[in-house]
């Protein structure tokens, strides 16, 4: 990359609309490469300054000033391959979000097609046993689910009887929906929580679509700064 322009930090700060403490910031932080130095000791910065702020600005936006910050020091560093295994781990989170987000989506078509009424033994909620055969798994099953943490059935005084009621039930027939549909734990989790934290299945969709379109977003922005970071690879290889 020809570098034959020479920029003090106030000309870099000026027409990246940053302070000139900025600058120096994203020097020390590895943002930008190392600057050439005047025999007074001022900073020179050059047009590869210039495209490595503006690659930055790029991966901010979609992944985040923390990981945009890493990916840029491990360029400088020499480190490529390390700076491309922090993009990849990036867009590994964002499909394992939308996963997630697939999920949550299975499990409310799934409840949308149960009967919407919960039978109560005298009004106290169900036995582990009959909740199994209300869902159509093994109590077992319940057992298992319930050890991995993603049922909390109350217990009856006394004899200590697992006794389930309407949400818990509800959240049976989410993780055996999920379960069929070879979910692991870890991706019904979630799911769970976004549930209970709403309240109302109603109140979980419009969060998916709103988290969908945040997602949406965000891919969009991280492609656009990939594209940006691969540029700027060329551009220092020319």
């Amino acid at each position: 990359m020809t570098n034959d322009r020479r920029l003090r930090t106030v000309d870099l700060a000026r027409l990246a609309g940053l302070s000139t403490q900025q600058i120096r910031n994203y020097e020390d932080a590895g943002v930008l490469p190392p600057a050439g130095r005047t025999e007074a000791g001022y900073r020179v910065f050059g047009e590869a300054h210039r495209l490595a702020l503006l690659t930055y600005r790029g991966l901010r936006k979609g992944y985040g000033p923390v990981t945009a910050t890493r990916v840029m020091r491990a360029v400088h560093e020499g480190d490529v391959p390390g700076a491309l295994a922090l993009v990849d781990a990036a867009h590994a989170a964002l499909h394992e979000e939308r996963v997630s987000l697939r999920a949550a989506s299975e499990a409310l078509e799934a409840l949308a097609d149960e009967e919407p009424g919960v039978p109560s033994r005298s009004g106290d909620g169900l036995r582990i046993g009959e909740v199994a055969a209300l869902i159509g798994v093994r109590a077992s099953a319940l057992r298992v689910w319930e050890a991995a943490g993603l049922l909390a059935p109350g217990r009856e005084r006394g004899t200590k009887y697992r006794v389930y009621g309407p949400a818990d039930v509800r959240d049976a027939r989410v993780v055996r929906a999920l379960r069929r549909s070879h979910y692991l734990f870890d991706q019904i989790r979630p799911v769970l929580e976004g549930l209970r934290r709403e309240g109302s299945s109603a109140a979980l969709r419009a969060a998916i679509a709103a988290r969908e379109q945040a997602l949406t977003a965000r891919t969009r922005a991280t492609l656009d700064g990939a594209g940006r970071l691969h540029a700027y690879l060329g551009d220092l290889h020319q």
